[in-house]
C-alpha cells in the first residue's frame, strides 16, 4: 500500500482536487492519504471531506490526519506540498501594505516581485525542516511541490536540500484551452499540437499547429487583434504576444507584475487600458474568508459530496510511476542543459516524461532570444533570493529587489532598501535573522 502525504492539508479545496483525484484513480490500489497541517481544525475538515469522497466513490484510501509531521511523513512514497507560511494574515497583508506605503502596487504577489521574494524567504526555512524529516523517515520519496513562489522554492530544494523534487503548476495545461475558448477556436482544442517551455508563470507557447501541421499563430494573432471576443479579458498577455511574438502561459494579473511596463505610477492610464486588478490576491482572500462558512458546509458537511478529476498533474504522475504507464507533464526542474540559453542553475518549466523510472525532463533547445531575455530578468530575482536564503545575507535580499523588473521600475534604490528593511522587521516571526 502506497502512502501519500499532504503537507498543508488545511487547504481544503486544493486537497479535494489533488487527493480526490487520487481516490478516483483505482489503478493506485489501496493507499494511505496522510494529512498534516498546523491548523488542526482545518486539518479535521479536510479529513472528513476526503472520507466522504472515499466512501461515495468506493475508494481504496485510508485517510489519516496527523498532528506530528514526522509521523505523517514516515514511510511516504509521495509527498504533496501546499503550505502557505504566515497565511493571509499577517504575512500576505504585510507583503501588500508595506510596499504600498512606498508607492509599489501589486496584483498577486506570490511568485516574483517584493511579495514573491518575501514569501520565499518565509517558506524556505520550513522546507529545510521538511527536508530533515524526509531524509530521516522517507528518503526516497518524490516531493511534489505546488507552493509558490514555484521556481524559487523548487530550485532551492533541488540545489541545496537533496530531495527528489518536481514543481507543478496548472497554468500550462489550461493555457491553450483558455486561449482558444477566448478566440472562439474551441473546435481545434482536441486536435491541435503545441509546445510550451520557459520558467514557471512565464513559459511560452512556442509552437501550435492544427492536425495537418499548419501553424495556427497567424490566425490566433488575427483574431486577437480583430475578433469579436471580450477584449476586456487578459489584455496583458495578448499585448505581450503581439510585441514579442508568443503567447505566455500565466494570466494577465500575474504577468503584469513580472515586467516593468504595465503597473507604473507615472502612467496610471495603463491600469485602465489593460484592466489590471491591483490588490487582486487580497481581494480573493477576503472573498474566500467571507464565504468560508458556506464553502465549509458544501465541502465538509456534505455527506453526498461529489468529485470529478481535476486538471492537476499529481495523480497522473503517481499513476504513471506506479503502473509504468508513460505520461507527459510540464514540470519545474533544474536546467541541466534543457534550455541552453537560460542559466544552468535556473529552475525551468519543461515537458517531462513520467514512468517507472520517475521524472525524465525533456530537452527543449534555445528559446527565441527575446523570450529568453524576458525570462532572465525573472531568473535574476529568483537566484538572488535563493542566495539570500542560503547565506542569510541581507545584501542578497536588497539585490534581488533592486533587480526585480516591476520594483525597479517604480522605486529608487534607497526606497527599495528601506522597504526591504521594514519588511524584514515585520516578518521577523517567520524568518531567521539576516546579517
Amino acid at each position: 500500500m502506497i502512502k501519500i502525504t499532504f503537507l498543508g492539508a488545511g487547504s481544503t479545496t486544493f486537497a479535494k482536487n489533488v487527493l480526490g483525484d487520487c481516490i478516483l484513480t483505482p489503478e493506485l490500489g489501496e493507499m494511505e492519504l496522510a494529512l498534516f497541517d498546523i491548523d488542526h481544525e482545518r486539518l479535521e475538515d479536510s479529513r472528513v471531506m476526503l472520507e466522504n469522497i472515499n466512501r461515495n466513490y468506493n475508494g481504496k484510501a485510508c485517510v489519516k490526519a496527523y498532528t506530528n509531521r514526522k509521523e505523517a511523513l514516515r514511510g511516504a512514497k509521495y509527498i504533496i506540498n501546499a503550505v502557505q507560511i504566515g497565511g493571509y494574515k499577517p504575512s500576505t497583508v504585510i507583503d501588500f501594505e508595506i510596499p504600498k506605503k512606498y508607492g509599489l502596487r501589486q496584483t498577486i504577489g506570490d511568485t516574483l516581485g517584493i511579495g514573491g521574494i518575501f514569501r520565499a524567504l518565509r517558506t524556505i526555512p520550513v522546507l529545510e525542516q521538511f527536508a530533515r524529516d524526509i531524509h530521516e523517515v522517507c528518503p526516497n520519496a518524490l516531493f511534489i511541490n505546488y507552493t509558490n513562489p514555484m521556481a524559487m522554492l523548487t530550485g532551492y530544494m533541488q540545489q541545496y536540500l537533496g530531495l527528489n523534487v518536481i514543481g507543478l503548476c496548472h497554468s500550462v495545461q489550461v493555457c491553450v484551452d483558455g486561449l482558444f475558448k477566448t478566440l472562439k477556436l474551441e473546435a481545434l482544442i482536441d486536435t491541435c499540437k503545441w509546445k510550451i517551455a520557459g520558467i514557471n508563470h512565464q513559459a511560452w507557447l512556442l509552437e501550435i499547429t492544427n492536425k495537418d501541421g499548419n501553424d495556427l499563430y497567424p490566425e490566433i494573432k488575427r483574431r486577437s487583434l480583430e475578433g469579436d471576443y471580450d477584449k476586456d479579458w487578459d489584455l496583458v498577455r495578448h499585448d505581450i504576444m503581439h510585441r514579442f511574438g508568443y503567447y505566455i502561459t500565466e494570466s494577465s494579473e500575474h504577468t503584469a507584475e513580472y515586467c516593468p511596463w504595465y503597473i507604473k505610477t507615472g502612467y496610471p492610464e495603463l491600469i485602465d487600458k489593460y484592466k489590471i486588478p491591483l490588490d487582486e490576491y487580497p481581494r480573493r482572500c477576503e472573498e474566500q474568508i467571507k464565504n468560508w462558512n458556506k464553502m465549509r458546509e458544501d465541502l465538509v458537511n456534505n455527506t453526498n459530496l461529489v468529485h470529478e478529476k481535476s486538471h492537476e498533474f499529481a495523480s497522473y504522475i503517481i499513476k504513471a510511476i506506479e503502473r509504468n504507464e508513460p505520461y507527459r507533464v510540464h514540470g519545474n526542474v533544474m536546467n541541466t542543459g534543457l534550455i541552453p540559453n537560460l542559466p544552468s542553475n535556473a529552475c525551468v518549466e519543461v515537458p517531462c516524461l513520467i514512468d517507472h523510472n520517475g521524472i525524465t525532463p525533456c530537452y527543449v533547445g534555445n528559446l527565441p532570444e527575446q523570450l529568453a531575455a524576458i525570462n532572465r530578468t525573472n531568473i535574476n530575482v529568483q537566484l538572488l533570493t535563493i542566495e539570500a536564503a542560503r547565506t542569510l545575507k541581507k545584501e542578497y535580499i536588497y539585490q534581488a529587489a533592486y533587480l526585480d523588473p516591476h520594483t525597479s521600475a517604480e522605486l529608487s534604490l534607497d526606497a527599495i532598501k528601506n522597504m526591504c528593511d521594514e519588511l524584514l522587521e515585520a516578518h521577523k516571526d517567520f524568518m531567521p535573522n539576516y546579517d
